[in-house]
């Protein structure tokens, strides 16, 4: 099984209720389609705010392999390719999470390392 977890940018979460996201991921649609004939598992579904180094060392101890950057990070995070590149160091990275895979303002494609934001 693979075990998933899903980054939120914290300003969008004092507002949002994480339905574009979570209807994605449990339909196995737009950046969450590639599981379709793979079981999956969401372990975490956390915003960017507070201590996110601690939180990522929580998601790698829960064995995460993958986390979706959601589509509000990418189009509204001021240092989104720089946060990318943190996470793909210990974690596979999905630059999206619903809508567009080419989002609202970035076509991050890939990124060096071991991060692919696809």
């Amino acid at each position: 099984m693979l075990k998933i977890a899903i980054l939120v940018r914290k300003e969008t979460a004092d507002r949002c209720t994480g339905k574009g996201c979570l209807r994605s991921f449990f339909s196995k649609t737009e950046s969450f389609s590639r599981y379709r004939n793979i079981e999956i598992e969401l372990i975490g579904f956390f915003h960017s705010g507070g201590d996110l180094d601690y939180k990522l060392a929580k998601m790698k101890e829960a064995g995460v392999q993958v986390i979706h950057v959601s589509t509000c990070m990418r189009a509204k995070h001021e240092g989104y390719e720089k946060l990318v590149k943190k996470i793909g160091k210990n974690f596979d990275v999905i630059g999206y999470t619903h809508g567009s895979r080419d989002g609202k303002t970035r076509a991050t494609e890939s990124v060096t390392g071991k991060c692919r934001v696809l």
